[in-house]
């Protein structure tokens, strides 16, 4: 049995190894992550989640770990800016507001499914010109969703959040541990590295 990771992800690599986990193989789907006319921030991030557990080839005994996370404000998804313009206008978009970070995980061993979904409430501060383009001269933005990470510089912009950290960096710890473990993966015991 291979654990394997649907994700490029290298924060949810980092997450997988403070659970004592290496992943046997890394595999990044190729899906199209386009929300659907209408669809809601929370069934869309599902959605993604599991369908890039499903698109990634593995054996019957292997078991899969997908994940999705959204920025939402509202019924707007925020998700990867496709250049510094759109980073801009969704920091301003969520400067000193709260916005929802939803992180779906999907584990998937032959045709059985385990999902879960986590929503952590956010605030972030009231941005000065400064803060924005000091923020986006870092190059942080790049490749996450909402355009921003907490867990590096713009950590500094977030001063409350109601909810789980990992999942707000992508990989809900306690409900990943708990869908690995159904899917015969025990953390805990016998870890490996």
């Amino acid at each position: 049995m291979a654990l394997i990771l649907g994700s490029g992800s290298p924060r949810r690599r980092d997450l997988l190894a403070e659970l004592g986990l290496v992943a046997d193989d890394v595999r990044p789907p190729d899906i199209d992550e386009t929300p659907r006319k209408g669809e809601l921030p929370r069934p869309y991030c599902i959605r993604m989640a599991r369908e890039k557990a499903e698109a990634v080839t593995a054996e019957a005994e292997d078991v899969v770990l997908s994940a999705d996370t959204t920025v939402a404000i509202g019924r707007r998804i925020l998700g990867k800016p496709e250049d510094a313009g759109e980073a801009e206008a969704f920091l301003r978009a969520m400067s000193g507001r709260r916005h929802r970070v939803i992180t779906a995980v999907a584990v998937r061993r032959g045709t059985e499914l385990w999902e879960r979904d986590v929503v952590t409430q956010v605030k972030m501060k009231r941005l000065s010109e400064e803060e924005i383009q000091g923020y986006l001269a870092t190059g942080d933005w790049q490749g996450k969703a909402g355009g921003y990470g907490i867990q590096g510089p713009a950590g500094a912009l977030i001063p409350w959040i109601s909810g789980s950290f990992t999942a707000v960096v992508g990989l809900p710890l306690a409900e990943t541990a708990q869908l690995l473990a159904a899917a015969g993966i025990p953390v805990w015991k016998g870890r490996r590295s």
